[in-house]
């Protein structure tokens, strides 16, 4: 039974995740959120954690024991959780991170696609971009993971792209970035240390019209 931690996972994309992780695998799941007790409750399966991850006590405290960090937060304390994030696996002996940021944070969509969202048009995204930059410094096994918008639709209406590419679109379906979540907490090896996008394929929209 793999050991995952849940960071933000009372949020849209933690409670989808928790939820597919529950019925689809034998994970056990440490669900950590600011009040992650008022949706979710202790089981064979689960242990809840109210926890601030940016308090690095609390995130040492939830760490012990776990195979897999999923962070779903995010914020203008991003950065802040991320070296905290970092810090703390690393006292504590864990490697694999799956840590989510932004489409749009490396200004990867082109401007006639979306271009208002990338980073050098959106103060926004800074946050992201910071977080992501102190995770791919570390030497962490880690994937970071950029979705767009999130809405909903279908679980293989998806198109990724790994950084350096443009990216295809700026709007994620949920069950697609719960697919390609799960995918990633079972195997260890899948995007090592790389960055890729998660979205719809937006050329493909516009054909479809």
């Amino acid at each position: 039974m793999k050991h995952v931690l849940l960071l933000g996972a009372t949020g849209t994309a933690g409670s989808a995740i928790t939820k597919k992780l529950l019925s689809d695998t034998e994970c056990h799941v440490t669900l950590f959120a600011r009040h992650a007790e008022d949706m979710f409750s202790d089981s064979p399966r689960t242990t809840v954690v109210n926890g601030d991850a940016e308090q690095i006590e609390n995130l040492k405290e939830a760490m012990q024991g776990q195979e897999v960090v999923y962070c779903a937060i995010s914020g203008e304390a991003l950065p802040q959780i991320a070296e905290n994030i970092v810090a703390a696996m690393g006292e504590c002996g864990v490697k694999r991170l799956i840590f989510m940021g932004a489409v749009g944070i490396y200004n990867e969509i082109p401007d006639d696609m979306d271009g208002e969202d990338n980073l050098d048009n959106e103060p926004a995204q800074l946050p992201n971009r910071q977080a992501v930059d102190i995770v791919e410094a570390s030497d962490l096994n880690y994937t970071v993971l950029r979705p767009g918008y999130l809405k909903e639709g279908g679980e293989n209406d998806f198109v990724l792209s790994v950084k350096g590419e443009p990216a295809k679109g700026y709007i994620t379906t949920i069950p697609s970035l719960v697919k390609l979540a799960i995918q990633l907490i079972s195997d260890e090896t899948l995007y090592a240390r790389e960055s890729v996008s998660i979205t719809r394929d937006t050329a493909l929209e516009n054909e479809e019209e």
